[in-house]
């Protein structure tokens, strides 16, 4: 009896010692909420995350941590809006000092995201000239179109650019068409940055050299690329960085809003609960 009465008492300590490691959890709070003072958003992360790895009877601390987790996903999407905002006002500054050297067309009447275009490249100054022009749309996205009108038809859906022994081809086209003009065939094609081929960026890295463009259909048509063209999508392709880029920040602001949101109304749930 007297060592069942041991057993017993020793059970009980052990019970009372047993805290769920309630105490263990806490130096990881303390260590988050350290972490989150310094801004280091993810070694505040990490030590919460802890708690519930390693401590998953710490029920206490656990919903602390729930509570600093929160704090730490606010601050972090708040200063990551400072950042982005300082961000647009780089970029802001690059499209001003070089918006002027484009024309954008936008007819507003039907058109939600207008079209930049180099001046030498616009239409009415290429009427019954056959060459491949750019255009950026407000958005940063570019594009390519092959433009041919020398005589007959090609029906083409491709070009190839070559500088020497080098060159590069677009696949075909998604978006090819034909029309007339006073009786002269014209014939366009379409290629979005990311599925010309690498013809864009072909173009851009021999700006300085003669390129030659085939365009392909049902028979080949070659012919020189003008040094203004050259360098019209070389201008065009460092527009779009800059658009594109602009564009990628006003969706991250969008989701890191809509994460502030989301995280407030949380807060103001559990605040109402009590």
């Amino acid at each position: 009896m007297k060592k069942i009465g041991l057993v017993a008492l020793f059970a009980l300590l052990l019970a009372g010692c047993d805290d769920g490691g309630e105490k263990k959890a806490q130096e990881n709070l303390r260590k988050a909420e350290a972490a989150l003072e310094k801004e280091n958003f993810n070694e505040a992360k990490l030590q919460i995350d802890s708690i519930r790895i390693l401590y998953p009877k710490a029920f206490e601390a656990r919903k602390q941590g729930v509570k600093l987790m929160q704090q730490v996903d606010l601050k972090e999407q708040q200063k990551s809006l400072v950042y982005l905002d300082s961000m647009m006002v780089v970029k802001q500054a690059q499209l001003d000092s070089v918006k002027g050297n484009f024309v954008l067309e936008k007819d507003t009447a039907y058109q939600e995201v207008g079209n930049y275009f180099y001046p030498t490249q616009t239409v009415e100054k290429n009427v019954g000239r056959s060459f491949l022009r750019g255009q950026v749309n407000e958005q940063g996205e570019m594009s390519l179109t092959s433009i041919y009108c020398a005589g007959g038809t090609l029906h083409h859906t491709a070009v190839k650019v070559s500088a020497g022994d080098t060159f590069a081809e677009t696949p075909a086209s998604k978006d090819s068409y034909e029309t007339t003009d006073l009786g002269r065939a014209i014939e366009k094609a379409d290629y979005k940055m990311g599925e010309d081929g690498g013809v864009i960026a072909f173009i851009v890295a021999n700006k300085d050299k003669n390129i030659q463009v085939q365009f392909i259909g049902d028979r080949t048509y070659k012919t020189a690329m003008q040094p203004n063209d050259r360098k019209a999508i070389a201008e065009l392709t460092e527009l779009a960085r800059i658009l594109s880029g602009m564009e990628q920040i006003r969706k991250d602001k969008k989701e890191a809003n809509l994460k502030i949101e989301f995280v407030t109304r949380k807060m103001q749930e559990q605040k109402e609960e009590k």
